[in-house]
């Protein structure tokens, strides 16, 4: 926990606290708003004693100094941008791998244009930065179908208030085919998808799961989908460290690479699937070290795709 005093010394201060998330600065900054519209931090705030007891971040905050200021606590009503990559880079944070391959979301499926700044309060406009993942202070809220903004209740359903047909965001509306994922995504998860709320029989012949996950495991979007890097199209995943939140971790932290070229996502599955019963090609090495597909070549998404009622689907 830590504070932000108003120059005036008054006894007066505003608590601007990892403990309840509010690092975001408001017009009441500083004694009764005095230092609301300030865009010299350094006017009150002496860079060696700031975020004495933020011990996660005061290194990074050291380095960068008051250039790293807006990106944690906004603004502060100046006309200044978040600043965001400037701290999270393969660079200075490297564990979390931020902008550190081709493809991101950035809002362009064609394009391989790092994150920016803007893009990344897109999603996280006011995360306490503590290094724990809350999905309601550190997601952008965003409205439901009844355009109301209530909490989320998975990580899911923040993808999930943008990925739809009928209740896309202002501002953020998807340009796609009716049946394409990228806004079909709330109605094959809900009623379709066996990755989402349908729960599949583990039964069929090609049926079995690595430890972690089960046919009735909710998979979360972001355990095949990378948000901040990844070398894959379709924000695939490109490594089994990204990802893959309830795998085993003897897989899960290996790693295994991923490698959907032409569409050839078995790198991908075979990460969580492994048959029980070894039939076709179970026991041939997908290309990156693991076996346990009936099918190790061409277009998985031929029969596995999402929305996909048919056959296995998804």
């Amino acid at each position: 926990h830590f504070v932000l005093m108003a120059c005036s010394g008054s006894s007066q201060i505003a608590s601007v606290s990892q403990q309840n998330g509010n690092l975001i600065l408001t017009t009441s900054h500083g004694d009764g708003g005095s230092a609301w519209g300030l865009s010299e931090c350094a006017g009150c705030h002496v860079l060696n004693s700031i975020h004495q007891q933020a011990e996660t971040i005061r290194p990074i905050v050291q380095l960068k100094a008051y250039a790293s200021c807006t990106g944690c606590h906004g603004s502060n009503g100046t006309q200044q941008s978040r600043a965001c990559v400037l701290c999270h880079n393969p660079v200075d944070l490297p564990e979390e791998a931020i902008n550190s391959a081709k493809h991101t979301h950035n809002f362009s499926s064609d394009s391989s244009v790092a994150l920016t700044d803007e893009q990344c309060v897109m999603c996280h406009l006011a995360s306490d930065m503590n290094g724990e993942m809350d999905i309601n202070i550190d997601l952008t809220r965003y409205k439901n179908q009844m355009g109301l903004n209530t909490p989320y209740v998975s990580q899911v359903e923040f993808c999930l208030r943008c990925h739809n047909r009928d209740f896309q965001q202002q501002g953020f509306e998807i340009n796609a085919d009716y049946e394409n994922p990228l806004i079909a995504m709330y109605d094959n998860y809900s009623f379709v998808d066996f990755h989402g709320e349908p729960a599949g029989t583990g039964e069929r012949s090609y049926s079995g799961l690595r430890d972690g996950y089960s046919y009735a495991s909710l998979v979360k979007c972001t355990d095949c989908h990378v948000m901040h890097g990844t070398d894959n199209t379709g924000l695939i995943s490109d490594s089994s460290n990204k990802g893959f939140s309830q795998l085993e971790s003897l897989i899960r932290n290996k790693p295994y690479s991923i490698d959907n070229v032409g569409k050839n996502n078995a790198q991908l599955c075979v990460v969580c699937h492994n048959m029980t019963v070894s039939l076709d090609s179970a026991n041939l090495n997908v290309g990156n070290g693991l076996s346990g597909l009936h099918e190790i070549a061409g277009d998985c998404q031929t029969c596995h795709s999402h929305g996909e009622a048919v056959q296995a689907g998804m």
